[in-house]
């Protein structure tokens, strides 16, 4: 019996051992982890672009103040169809009028100054010159005619010299006389060339001048120019006006356009032909359709957004589109019916790279293994895999657990 106790008492130890093993492995041991998982399907998949956009007319017609003044008159009301020709608002001109009867005063006397210079200029004096050219060339030649009779005489000594002399003195001063006048007549021609240069400039400023005159004044009785809505008339009676400030803007609205605004990394899929679908938070039952056609060439800032304008005429026949609302905009890009489809959530971007985490089942649990797949078009939602998956294969979702490959974890399927 004593023999058997010692035994006894080591069999006790070894077992309380295995028990302090087993409990510090359970403690050590993490538990398994819920993520959610999600059978890999088919559907048919729509890619697009939403985005939101402006629009505007087509041909728009804005009408601005040419002249700083105030309105006396508004004939009209937004939102009205009105006629071309028809009086819409009417500003105080009785200032620009004055200007421009003083204007038309200034282009008659400077064109009657310009009547005179053309016909020679100051035709007494230039008469003056000509005759008294006229009388010195004659006396000139009268002159030349006495000297050589004078030389004969006295070679045959006829006459003095001294008489000889006197008359070479005079025709001496008699050809001065001539060149003296020839330079005042071309001076005088030369003087009147650039008062006619001068006057022409001055009939041409002055017409210019009465021209921008008479079209400010035109500008202050502000007519439709087209038939069509008059979709802005920001001006009211008595308001002062500074030159520049829109006075009214007509167009015919069932010529509009959408101008969306598509950010830079959608820009690559973008081609002619495409639809686009518009809708109005005002009227939410009502949808309106367009082809792309202008295709963004450049990107601006669009608030904090880097962009590109994308134009899209879009039909309007009941003109309930009106211009500078603001649009929601969805372009359609692409279809596929029938094909492989995750969410775009369980798609991991390494790179250029693209994985998902295939779950395979084993109990009493599973473990996750990371897989490459290529994707193809995609919706808010969805990517389509081109490759890598097959339909009924089971992959995990994203949670608030970080997924890594051979992850041991308790797989949720997601309805």
């Amino acid at each position: 019996m004593k023999t058997k106790r010692p035994n006894r008492v080591w069999i006790y130890v070894v077992a309380a051992l295995a028990a302090i093993i087993v409990l510090v492995w359970l403690s050590e041991r993490q538990p398994v982890p819920d993520v959610p998982v999600q059978t890999v399907t088919r559907a048919s998949l729509s890619a697009a672009i939403t985005t939101n956009g402006k629009i505007e007319p087509i041909a728009p017609h804005e009408m601005r103040a040419l002249v700083g003044s105030h309105v006396t008159k508004v004939l009209a009301r937004e939102g009205q169809h009105v006629k071309k020709g028809e009086l819409l608002v009417q500003l105080e001109s009785a200032q620009i009028e004055a200007e421009k009867a003083q204007a038309r005063e200034t282009l008659v006397s400077n064109q009657e100054s310009l009547s005179i210079a053309r016909a020679g200029g100051r035709a007494s004096e230039l008469a003056q010159i000509e005759s008294d050219l006229q009388k010195t060339e004659v006396e000139r030649d009268r002159l030349t005619k006495n000297v050589a009779a004078l030389e004969k005489l006295v070679a045959k000594q006829a006459a003095t010299q001294q008489e000889l002399i006197l008359e070479r003195a005079n025709l001496a001063r008699a050809a001065s006389d001539k060149l003296r006048l020839e330079a005042a007549r071309a001076d005088f021609l030369r003087r009147n060339k650039v008062d006619l240069d001068r006057l022409t400039l001055l009939v041409q400023q002055s017409q210019d001048n009465l021209r921008d005159i008479e079209q400010k004044l035109a500008s202050t009785h502000v007519t439709a120019p087209v038939d069509g809505t008059l979709y802005a008339l920001p001006v009211h009676v008595n308001d002062p006006i500074k030159e520049g400030d829109l006075l009214a803007a007509v167009a015919d609205l069932r010529q509009i356009r959408v101008r969306a605004f598509v950010d830079e990394p959608e820009l690559g899929v973008l081609e002619s032909g495409q639809t686009l679908v518009i809708n109005w938070d005002a009227l939410p039952n009502r949808t309106w359709t367009g082809k792309t056609e202008q295709i963004p060439r450049q990107v601006v800032p669009h608030g904090t957004r880097s962009v590109g304008e994308l134009l899209c005429p879009v039909d309007n026949d009941d003109q309930k589109l009106i211009p500078n609302i603001t649009v929601n905009v969805r372009i359609q890009l692409r279809s596929r019916n029938n094909v492989v489809v995750v969410p775009r959530g369980a798609v991991v971007f390494e790179g250029t790279r693209r994985f998902v985490f295939m779950v395979e089942e084993n109990l009493p649990s599973s473990r996750l293994h990371k897989r490459e797949v290529k994707i193809g078009i995609s919706d808010s939602t969805t990517y389509e895999v081109e490759s890598g998956l097959n339909e009924g294969e089971m992959i995990a979702l994203p949670s608030n657990l970080e997924l890594r490959d051979g992850m041991k974890v308790h797989p949720t399927k997601i309805l």
